[in-house]
C-alpha cells in the first residue's frame, strides 16, 4: 500500500462525494464511507441519521447517528472537514502524531457528554437535526438503553511512520473509555459506567477495506488482556485441518464480549438475535430461576478460529488468545446473557459450555464451508436458511454476466459491483489512471450488491427493511431470487430481470435527487421517505394482485423519468414525507420507519387513499401501468 494510490484513492472519493454545483458534500462523503464500513463489519448497516451540528467555540461537532441492530449501541460519525479540502498539500494530509486525531474524537465527546447532562437542549433549535438526537440521549429512556458509544471519526488523511528513510502508512488505535453518568427526575436518580470506543476511519482503513474486496479484519481476543486471565480448556480433538478444545466460560465473560465486539461476534452466524420469544425466552427463565442448572439445560456454545496460543502450566492447558473469533452456534444464547443482565438479572452463577474448533491450514473458502456445515448440523434450535449470501452466488453471477453484456438503449452498460473493490481492480489492471473506464461507467451507472438489495426491495411492500439496509435487507433479496426449494417459483434472471432491475435503481436514484440533500432538500429523511414512496406505487400497482403492472420498460426505454412523472413523484414524496411524521410515535423518524407498524399505518391512511384516487394519480397509472 504506497502513499501515492492512498492519495489517489482520496481524489475519487472527493470526486464521488460532490453535488451537482461540484462542491463536496460532508453527507455524501459519509455515503460513501458506510458501505465499506458495513463490509468490514463495522456496522449493521449502510444507513444513519443526519445530525449535522458544529460549534466551534465550544469545539463541538457531529455529522450524523446510527443505532445498531440490538439497540444497546449508539453510533456517532464525524467527518474531519480539513481532510476534505481539494487544494490542500498533501504533505498535510501524512499524520504521525496521535493528538492530532483525538482532537476530533473530542469534539464529538464533548456534545455528546454535554448531551447526556442536557446541557445542549436549549440551545439547539427545534429545526436542527442534531435536535432529535439530544432528546434521545438526555431522556430517561436513551439512558438505560445504550451501554455502548462508539465515535468513528472519518478522515481523509494518510496515518503514517516517520521512522524510516521515508514515511508509510500504518495503522492507529486508541484505547477505550468509560464514560460515569447519572440521570436525575422526579421519579428516580440513576447513574451507569457508558463505554466509549473510539475508531478511526482513514485512507488507510477503507483502501485495506477495497484491496481485501470486503474481508473484515479478523478479530483477535486476548484474554489476558481482556479479562485478567486464560481459559482452561480440555483438548478434545487433532485433526488434520482442525483441533478442538472443550471449556466453560462465565456467562459474564460473554456478556463483556457481546459489550464490546456485539454483532462481530457473530458475524458467520447465520441466524440472528430474535429476542426474548421462543428459545430466548427459556434462557431467560434460566437465568433467572435456575442460573446453577443453566449449563446443563444449554446447548452452550461453538466457537471458531483460525489460530490459537495455547500453553500448559501444571498439566493445565490454558487458551490464551484466539484469532478470527467468531461464535457460529450459540449467538442467541450470548445476545440474551448480555440483555438478561442489561434488564438487571443476576448471571454471576451462570456458567456456558463452549467447544472451540481452530481451523489449521484453511483457506477463506474452505473456513466459510467448515463455519458453513457447523452452523447448518449443529442447529436445532429454530430453522437456518441455507442460502449463500456471499458474492459468488450463482444468481448474483448471472446478473455479473449481464451486466457485462446487456447495452441500454442509448448504447451504454451498467457496472455490477459484486464483489467490494472490483471496480477498483478493474481501474487498476488497465493502468494509468483508469479515466477511460470511469468515463464508460460513472457513479450513476454503477452499483454494488447491498445497493441492488435495497433497490429491488423498495419495489414491494416493506420499505422498513430497506431503511434498515444491512444484511437484513441483503438477506430478503437473497432468498428471493435464489429460495433453497429450487421451486417453480424461483426467479430467473434473464435479460428482462435485469431490465427491470436497472429501472428500479433509475427510478430511486432519480426520487432521492428530487427529495434532495442539505438546504435544498424536503427534509431529514430521505433514507426513509424514498423507499416508502416506491412501495405506495408498488401497492398500488403491482401489488394489487388485480393484474395491473407498472411499465417499467419506460423508464428503461428513456434511461430516466419524464417531467411529467417527475413533477407526480415530487407531490408523492411530499405527501409521504409528512406522513412519516404524522405517524412515528417519536421523534425520531429515521429510526421509527425501519418499524413495521408505521408503514401499515401510512400504507392504509386515509391521506394515502385520497391522494390515489386524484385525477393527478388516475392520469400517471393510466400512461405507466399496463395489463398483464
Amino acid at each position: 500500500m504506497e502513499i501515492e494510490e492512498l492519495l489517489n484513492y482520496r481524489i475519487e472519493l472527493l470526486e464521488e462525494s460532490k453535488d451537482e454545483d461540484g462542491f463536496v458534500l460532508q453527507s455524501n462523503l459519509l455515503s460513501q464511507v458506510l458501505p465499506l464500513m458495513l463490509e468490514s463489519k463495522l456496522v449493521d448497516s449502510e444507513d444513519y441519521n443526519e445530525a449535522y451540528y458544529i460549534y466551534e467555540k465550544e469545539k463541538l461537532k457531529i455529522n450524523g447517528y446510527a443505532v445498531n441492530e440490538s439497540g444497546e449501541r449508539l453510533q456517532l460519525f464525524i467527518v474531519d472537514e480539513n481532510s476534505i479540502h481539494e487544494g490542500i498539500n498533501s504533505e498535510k494530509l501524512l499524520i504521525s502524531i496521535r493528538n492530532d486525531y483525538e482532537n476530533q474524537f473530542k469534539r464529538v465527546q464533548r456534545f455528546i457528554s454535554k448531551g447526556f447532562k442536557r446541557q445542549l437542549n436549549d440551545n439547539i433549535q427545534d429545526s436542527s437535526p442534531a435536535k432529535v438526537l439530544l432528546e434521545k440521549i438526555s431522556s430517561k429512556e436513551g439512558f438505560e438503553q445504550f451501554d455502548v458509544i462508539e465515535i468513528f471519526l472519518v478522515s481523509l488523511t494518510v496515518t503514517v511512520s516517520f521512522k524510516g528513510n521515508k514515511p508509510e502508512p500504518r495503522s492507529m488505535f486508541f484505547d477505550d473509555e468509560k464514560l460515569k453518568l447519572s440521570y436525575r427526575d422526579n421519579t428516580c436518580q440513576l447513574s451507569k459506567e457508558i463505554l466509549v470506543i473510539t475508531k478511526l476511519i482513514d485512507l488507510n482503513y477503507l483502501y485495506r477495506v477495497i484491496a481485501s474486496q470486503g474481508n473484515r479484519e479478523p478479530l483477535t481476543i486476548i484474554f489476558p488482556k481482556t479479562f485478567g486471565y486464560c481459559l482452561e480448556a480440555i483438548k478434545a480433538a487433532d485433526e488434520n485441518n482442525f483441533e478442538s478444545y472443550l471449556c466453560v466460560l462465565p456467562a459474564q465473560i460473554l456478556y463483556d464480549l457481546y459489550r464490546q465486539y456485539s454483532s462481530r461476534l457473530l458475524e458467520k452466524n447465520i441466524r440472528s438475535f430474535l429476542q426474548f420469544k421462543g428459545i430466548n425466552r427459556e434462557i431467560k427463565r434460566t437465568i433467572k430461576d435456575e442460573p446453577e442448572k443453566f449449563i446443563a439445560y444449554n446447548n452452550g456454545l461453538t466457537i471458531t478460529a483460525v489460530k490459537a496460543k495455547i500453553s500448559e502450566k501444571k498439566r493445565i492447558t490454558l487458551i490464551e488468545s484466539l484469532t478470527d473469533f467468531q461464535i457460529v452456534n450459540g449467538g442467541q444464547t450470548t445476545a440474551t446473557i448480555y440483555f438478561a443482565k442489561k434488564e438487571g438479572l443476576d448471571i454471576s452463577k451462570v456458567k456456558v459450555m463452549a467447544k472451540i474448533n481452530i481451523a489449521k491450514y484453511s483457506s477463506d473458502q474452505e473456513l466459510d464451508q467448515l463455519i458453513s456445515n457447523i452452523s447448518r448440523y449443529s442447529n436445532a434450535q429454530s430453522r437456518v436458511s441455507a442460502v449463500d449470501l456471499r458474492s459468488r452466488n450463482p444468481q448474483l453471477l448471472k446478473l455479473k454476466n449481464l451486466s457485462e453484456n446487456v447495452i441500454t438503449p442509448t448504447g451504454h452498460k451498467w457496472f455490477f459491483e459484486r464483489a467490494k473493490g472490483e471496480f477498483n481492480t478493474k481501474v487498476r489492471i488497465k493502468g494509468g489512471n483508469g479515466n477511460w473506464i470511469k468515463k464508460e461507467y460513472p457513479p450513476e451507472r454503477r452499483f454494488s450488491k447491498e445497493q441492488l438489495a435495497k433497490y429491488y426491495t423498495a419495489w414491494g411492500n416493506k420499505p422498513y427493511l430497506v431503511k434498515k439496509g444491512g444484511e437484513k435487507v441483503f438477506r430478503l433479496f437473497i432468498e428471493e431470487i435464489s429460495p433453497e426449494d429450487n421451486d417453480n417459483n424461483s426467479v430467473v434472471i434473464d435479460r428482462n430481470f435485469y431490465e427491470q432491475t436497472i429501472s428500479k435503481i433509475i427510478l430511486f436514484r432519480n426520487m432521492e435527487k428530487i427529495y434532495g440533500q442539505g438546504a435544498n432538500s424536503m427534509g431529514q429523511i430521505r433514507s426513509a421517505t424514498v423507499p416508502y414512496a416506491i412501495s405506495v406505487i408498488y401497492s398500488f400497482t403491482d401489488g394489487k394482485r388485480n393484474g395491473i403492472f407498472f411499465d417499467l420498460s419506460k423508464i428503461w426505454m428513456k434511461e430516466g423519468i419524464d417531467e411529467e412523472l417527475s413533477i407526480y413523484l415530487v407531490d408523492l414524496l411530499k405527501l409521504v414525507n409528512d406522513l412519516i411524521k404524522k405517524y412515528s410515535l417519536s421523534e425520531d423518524y429515521g429510526e421509527y420507519s425501519k418499524r413495521k407498524e408505521l408503514w401499515d399505518m401510512i400504507i392504509k391512511s386515509p391521506e394515502i387513499k385520497e391522494f390515489m384516487e386524484t385525477k393527478n394519480s388516475k392520469k400517471i397509472f393510466e400512461k405507466y401501468c399496463i395489463n398483464e
